[in-house]
């Protein structure tokens, strides 16, 4: 129906469900007690498969009572101070209010005559971030959906570069706790199995440069070419950041590409305080940097940097019916000519607003907070006798063990780690993430939310203790 379209004849109705919308999230923002119900697959698979949607409701208000049954009301609340899991972040209220924006208005960012202004903010924000990053005059770059492609993307423009008639010889190198995404990256480049290599980490879980030279320098002895080194500013696991002033030394001496993720670690690109913890990083021939991690804005909103703008056309196909090759020669800006998308939100807007609200200072001082918070957080945790934690943070992520007062069997342990976990989302009261270290099942904190405290943080260690404690007394008592 003609009714449901936006346009000039339906704005009043545009205005009211948008309201209404609003409303309904904010009920349940302002009222929502634990970041989770608990709610399990098996409960909620019924429910949404119930749904007849070849039946409209025809009722705006009746759709969004069903959608609070089924989605708001056990969704997982990232802005609840006790979500400590992933790397999700509560968002800031202008990004928000961007989303809306570019929602409603629906341009695309693959051509000047789908976005215009649009164009020239994108380009905007990525000169801003280059600058930060310090990447020189002829630095350029695109928004992406994700950190994923923005890898992707890099690693691509690596291999053009590589110039090379043999791609098998082509190798990448990674820190052991580098994102997946590289290898992930490699597969759908076309790369052999055997083209990452990955570089062992020290005690702080950052890349060994002893190793990273040794690699290098059995590729260059066996004919191999190092495509690329992806150093990590802020990895998954532990927010560790790789050396980088030593890692691009190393590039510049065997001329290879130097990736640095900084998806988790961009945030300090705006701290007027941690700044220096990504020295080197200037020297990259490419970044990512994910402002839906810790510049707090709703996903997706992630971006890709070059230093050298020419090494863009890798990812440029001229096609008549949307940017033919005579509208770069007229110096039409059209973005599709830098990006592996076509179709394309509006998501720099929502940085766009975020920056001109509350300005970047606000913004770094918020990952500020939280890295402190991490620092408080690794004093509780290595002055608890009930718990291992691995390494003292350099951003906002804690990687820790329960470990019993008894000796026990480590594979006990494991399992009792891996069910406090289960047990603690399940309740609800708070969630917290898993990984492992060697062949050893952790615990992890992520720290993205700044109301999150350090009693949350202590009474979640209580659950968590609590959870093991019982699944051990239980479990021992059954063995015995």
């Amino acid at each position: 129906m003609r009714s449901h379209l936006l346009n000039d004849t339906t704005t009043e109705r545009y205005r009211a469900s948008v309201t209404e919308g609003v409303e309904r999230v904010a009920a349940r923002i302002a009222t929502t007690s634990r970041p989770f119900t608990g709610v399990s697959p098996d409960a909620l698979t019924p429910r949404v498969e119930a749904v007849d949607l070849d039946t409209p409701l025809h009722d705006t208000g009746a759709a969004l009572d069903e959608l609070d049954e089924l989605y708001l009301r056990d969704a997982v609340y990232f802005h609840h101070p006790r979500y400590l899991a992933h790397l999700n972040c509560p968002v800031v209220i202008p990004a928000v209010l961007g989303e809306a924006v570019l929602t409603a208005v629906n341009s695309s960012l693959d051509t000047w005559d789908q976005s215009a202004g649009g164009t020239l903010i994108e380009r905007r924000l990525i000169d801003w971030t280059a600058e930060r990053i310090g990447l020189g005059p002829a630095a350029d770059g695109v928004f992406t959906s994700g950190g994923t492609q923005s890898n992707l993307q890099a690693l691509l423009l690596a291999r053009e570069e590589a110039k090379t008639d043999s791609p098998a010889r082509l190798r990448i190198l990674a820190s052991e706790v580098g994102h997946f995404s590289v290898q992930k990256a490699a597969k759908m480049l076309g790369l052999g199995q055997d083209a990452v290599i990955v570089i062992p980490t020290d005690r702080d879980k950052r890349m060994q440069t002893v190793a990273l030279a040794r690699e290098l320098a059995r590729l260059d002895r066996e004919g191999l070419i190092p495509m690329a080194v992806v150093a990590t500013a802020g990895t998954t696991d532990f927010g560790s950041i790789d050396p980088l002033p030593q890692i691009a030394d190393l590039c510049a001496q065997y001329e290879t590409w130097l990736h640095v993720d900084a998806a988790y670690g961009c945030g300090l690109l705006a701290s007027r305080t941690r700044r220096d913890l990504l020295d080197g990083i200037e020297r990259a021939d490419s970044v990512t940097v994910d402002y839906h991690k810790s510049f707090f804005q709703p996903v997706s909103s992630s971006a890709l940097l070059v230093r050298d703008a020419a090494t863009l056309r890798h990812a440029t196909y001229h096609a008549e019916y949307l940017n033919p090759r005579r509208a770069a020669m007229e110096r039409i800006p059209n973005q599709v000519d830098k990006s592996l998308q076509t179709t394309r939100r509006f998501d720099a807007l929502k940085l766009w607003m975020t920056l001109r609200v509350m300005g970047a200072d606000a913004i770094g001082d918020l990952f500020d907070e939280v890295c402190d918070l991490a620092a408080e957080g690794f004093d509780l945790l290595a002055a608890d006798p009930r718990f291992d934690v691995v390494v003292q943070p350099s951003l906002s992520t804690l990687v820790f063990r329960y470990i019993p007062a008894a000796i026990c069997d480590p594979a006990a342990i494991d399992r009792a780690n891996l069910y406090a976990r289960k047990a603690l989302f399940a309740s609800g009261a708070a969630a917290v993430a898993g990984t492992k270290v060697g062949d050893r099942q952790y615990l992890k904190f992520t720290l993205l939310n700044p109301e999150t405290t350090a009693a949350d943080i202590a009474a979640v260690l209580d659950l968590i203790a609590g959870h093991a404690e019982q699944y051990l007394g239980e479990n021992l008592d059954r063995a015995s």
